[in-house]
């Protein structure tokens, strides 16, 4: 198994009205449980666009907090699922739902396997 960021860049989301909006949550929420059903959802959220963004860079050795995104960090990542499936394949099918349920493009990546510790 592998684990994939199926991501979207808050900028591809179309203007929708109200009603929009609602029929799209639904097909999510729909979307959510047969990924759930399915084993293969790890996690989903969407980011809240009038929260407070902090950068942190730690370069120096000291991390240095500051306020917002670095520029238009912002504006790219609008949600995410990290599902857990068994190939690209799975995690393009996964993409291809979320994208129908959506109404607007994702992307997926797959995040590096994790590195085994000597023992």
């Amino acid at each position: 198994m592998a684990e994939y960021l199926i991501a979207f860049d808050q900028s591809w989301v179309p203007d929708l009205t109200d009603a929009e909006f609602e029929q799209a949550g639904r097909r999510v929420t729909a979307l959510r449980t047969e990924m759930e059903a399915a084993g293969v959802l790890i996690f989903t959220g969407g980011l809240d666009p009038d929260a407070p963004v902090v950068s942190v860079d730690a370069s120096s050795g000291t991390p240095l907090f500051s306020d917002g995104p670095y520029a238009e960090s912002k504006e790219h990542l609008g949600g995410f699922a990290v599902v857990d499936v068994a190939d690209e394949a799975a995690a393009r099918l996964w993409a291809g739902k979320i994208a129908t349920a959506c109404g607007w493009p994702q992307e997926v990546h797959r995040f590096q396997a994790p590195r085994r510790r000597a023992q």
